[in-house]
């Protein structure tokens, strides 16, 4: 017992001083000076063209930010003293310039003080600009003038920002309908203080239920009161002096939208019973029709709770769903229905079906189209033509029809692959209508599509003629090749020929331009700084090469600036990549890279240590392929091996590496790969992984594409989990996670438990854990400490060995 003990006792001492008492640090100089920058605005463009927004906001959230009062409840993060959700990321500046002039205006007068903006948007007539604060107790909304550039504060801080938009437009520009906060709603529930009133108690009816590891979910009773507490709102209406009049009772609104023609307002409303199992999106849901007095005109919908799932992660919701008014029609709602139950495994002819419902919404809803796939949307036109996609989950097919609204007749137009990039028909183009909505543009029978235009050669966006009667193509305009890759960002009037494009390069940051695609005349819209010097002469290009089988694999490889090419000094390697499914070979040999492409450095990738001598092959193509009855699981490892051996291959056959330093690392599903990367071949030096899941029994019901559960095929889970195989890790990695964690399936105990496993058996491992950091990493203090984690690591584990 004694010597027990003492065994017991030297295990405990082993595990203390395995931890490190670290405080936050800072990157090298060279990383420093790339992490540390003034992010550069986004910009949006008002519904006439005539005005660009700019919208600023800094670089990087703080630390104390992350550390706000925090409640989650039904799949949300709510900050319960602002009634926002806790990651929502704020502007703290914006200015606007006329399409007309050069002049930035960057003065208003009113401006709240210390701004915490979301939510711009032009009111319809392009007059206003309408912006919502968040301070310290809430949200309040704002309206600019863009004629006086006066700004007038409509609301206190009591806009109810969860679940929907906190306000919308009226058509005529002088009102708003806006979701406000209960006036009596009752106190948060302190569940450190407030007994339970009973036991959590949860049944099974026996019936399947197949649901993926949602987080963040309600618990008990006490959890459903703050959740109806925090997301209940009260609609009301505001006009442009303030004055606020009623329009519904409280309720948990999921969502509203205005008719085309502004009359009628269709609104969206939670329902009891709650789920304790998924999110609240997936609970009860009842559509309604209301006037512009708040008078109920018609219920049109009321769907039940989803928890039951068939076998299959496509299961869809029976009833209505998909309610919206078609954009071409004065007042006119469409939906879909199931016509299989919801059920992906059950044999009928048709699955989906299309219908529209008159004002007053009452009478039969008439039949548009039957898809035999499964829906996946509809671009009206008008009562001759529209467009209707369907896809399928495991073949990655989409089809698209061309539908007669009137007769329901249907031709096919498009069926591929939604994978096959190269044979990408674009997207048609949407005009403003008299309503304010943007149905497709028809022209004596004819849209246009604007493509991104990826081809083996590269990327040249282009601008197709569509004849909606012979279904021939007409191309109106190619981008030209150029030492600059030009975008198009937005087709303004295809009778003008005038458009908005985006032109950059690897050392020039996109700018804006307009541009006539038939005089070819271009005027610059912006003048955007590169706030990565640093970078300007790294050298980039795209590396193409094979995996053994013939599969066609890319990256983008980057050189420290002024390598030697005739001498090659032998530099260490850092690959990070994101493995893909893909359902055949042609599609997974595909490639998006661009060396034309800005070069953004990001926490998100190693492009950073090219600044430190280190060549980096970013963005590695690492597609896994299950072609016809095979899953791409059935050979995961194989391909994942096989996937790093050619991209080592590549950059080493052009002699710039030495082979023996090199490192991989990825984010999620990346970090995943890194792990099974590492144990499973000798191809590596070191590893980074970075908030994946390690143990697959634990996301029993299915992760990335992956239908199949862990019943029914126990072997692939575990063959699947690098937590089994963590006996064969014999490489340094350095395991990194957000210490809250919301991504389902990547809880931070996947990292915590697989650290544990590896530390017990021996393996060269570091585990750092980024306070109260999500899925994805937004506090400058936990993103410099992570720069400087990796450097480290990098530094003692590759660069030096």
């Amino acid at each position: 017992m004694k010597k027990l003990l003492c065994g017991l006792l030297f295990l405990l001492s082993l595990e203390a001083s395995a931890q490190e008492n670290v405080t936050f640090q800072k990157p090298s100089s060279e990383i420093l000076a790339l992490a540390d920058f003034i992010r550069p605005p986004q910009i949006r463009m008002s519904n006439d063209h005539n005005w660009i927004l700019f919208l600023y906001r800094p670089t990087y959230k703080s630390l104390a930010e992350l550390g706000q009062e925090e409640m989650k409840l039904a799949g949300l993060r709510i900050n319960p003293a602002t009634n926002v959700e806790s990651a929502e990321t704020f502007f703290n500046k914006f200015s606007l310039k006329k399409i007309a002039d050069d002049k930035e205006i960057t003065d208003f007068k009113g401006m709240p003080d210390d701004p915490a903006l979301a939510n711009l948007s032009f009111s319809p007539d392009n007059t206003k600009l309408a912006f919502t604060n968040t301070n310290t107790t809430g949200t309040a909304l704002f309206i600019l003038d863009l004629k006086s550039l006066q700004v007038k504060q409509l609301t206190s801080y009591v806009l109810n920002t969860l679940l929907d938009a906190p306000y919308k437009w009226f058509r005529n520009s002088e009102r708003l309908l806006i979701s406000t906060l209960p006036v009596n709603r009752i106190k948060l529930i302190d569940q450190t203080k407030d007994l339970p009133t009973g036991p959590v108690v949860s049944t099974s009816d026996g019936q399947v239920s197949q649901l993926r590891t949602y987080q963040d979910l309600l618990k008990n009773p006490q959890d459903e009161t703050n959740f109806e507490t925090l997301v209940q709102s009260e609609l009301q209406i505001v006009d442009l002096d303030g004055a606020v009049q009623k329009f519904t009772d409280k309720a948990i609104f999921a969502g509203t939208s205005f008719s085309p023609n502004g009359e009628y307002i269709l609104v969206n409303t939670i329902k009891k019973p709650y789920s304790y199992i998924v999110p609240y999106s997936r609970f009860p849901q009842e559509t309604a029709i209301y006037d512009l007095t708040g008078k109920l005109i018609t219920k049109v919908n009321d769907v039940p709770l989803i928890e039951v799932m068939p076998k299959g992660f496509s299961a869809t919701r029976t009833g209505r769903r998909n309610l919206h008014w078609r954009d071409d029609k004065p007042a006119t709602l469409a939906y879909v229905e199931a016509l299989d139950g919801g059920d992906p495994g059950k044999d009928v002819e048709f699955r989906d079906a299309l219908y529209t419902l008159d004002f007053p919404f009452t009478s039969s809803p008439k039949l548009i189209t039957k898809t035999k796939d499964r829906f996946a949307g509809v671009t009206w036109g008008n009562d001759q033509y529209a467009l209707v996609s369907s896809q399928w989950y495991d073949t990655r097919n989409v089809k698209t029809f061309l539908i007669n609204p009137n007769s329901g007749a249907s031709k096919l137009i498009n069926d591929r692959n939604s994978q096959d990039i190269y044979n990408d028909p674009g997207d048609v183009f949407r005009a403003r209508n008299s309503f304010g909505m943007y149905p497709m543009s028809i022209q004596n029978d004819k849209v246009f599509l604007i493509g991104k235009g990826f081809t083996k050669e590269g990327e040249f966006p282009f601008v197709d003629e569509l004849d909606l009667k012979s279904l021939k193509k007409k191309r109106l305009y190619t981008a030209k090749k150029s030492d600059l890759q030009e975008r198009i960002i937005q087709l303004i009037d295809p009778k003008t020929g005038e458009m908005m494009v985006s032109l950059q390069s690897a050392s020039m940051f996109p700018n804006y331009f307009k541009k006539n695609i038939k005089t070819g005349k271009q005027k610059a819209l912006t003048q955007l700084e590169n706030p990565f010097t640093d970078l300007e002469k790294v050298h980039k290009e795209i590396l193409n090469y094979k995996r053994k089988d013939g599969v066609d694999l890319s990256g983008t490889l980057y050189l420290p600036a002024g390598y030697d090419f005739k001498n090659k000094e032998k530099l260490p390697l850092l690959i990070w990549a994101y493995p893909r499914e893909y359902k055949d070979k042609n599609t997974a040999g595909q490639s998006t890279a661009n060396p034309k492409e800005f070069t953004y450095p990001s926490y998100g990738s190693f492009i950073y240590w090219v600044s430190k001598g280190y060549a980096v092959l970013d963005n590695a193509a690492f597609p896994i392929v299950g072609e016809g009855t095979q899953e791409p699981n059935d050979t995961f490892i194989e391909q994942l091996v096989a996937n790093g051996a050619a991209a080592i291959d590549a950059v080493d056959s052009l002699g710039y590496i030495d082979r023996k330093k090199v490192a991989v690392g990825g984010h999620s599903y990346g970090a995943f790969m890194t792990a099974h990367l590492l144990s499973n071949s000798n191809l590596f030096a070191a590893g980074i992984a970075r908030s994946g899941a390690y143990n697959r029994t634990l996301t029993p019901f299915g992760f990335q594409t992956e239908q199949r559960n862990f019943w029914d095929d126990p072997q692939l889970y575990m063959t699947m989990s690098p937590f089994v195989s963590a006996d064969k890790m014999k490489t340094p990695l350095l395991l990194v996670h957000g210490g809250a964690d919301n991504n389902p399936g990547t809880f931070t105990l996947q990292t915590e438990r697989y650290f544990q496993a590896l530390k017990n058996l021996g393996a060269p491992v570091r585990m750092v854990i980024l306070p109260r950091e999500a899925h994805g990493y937004v506090a400058k203090e936990n993103i410099f400490h992570l720069l400087w984690e990796q450097d480290r690591f990098l530094e003692k584990y590759l660069k030096n060995k």
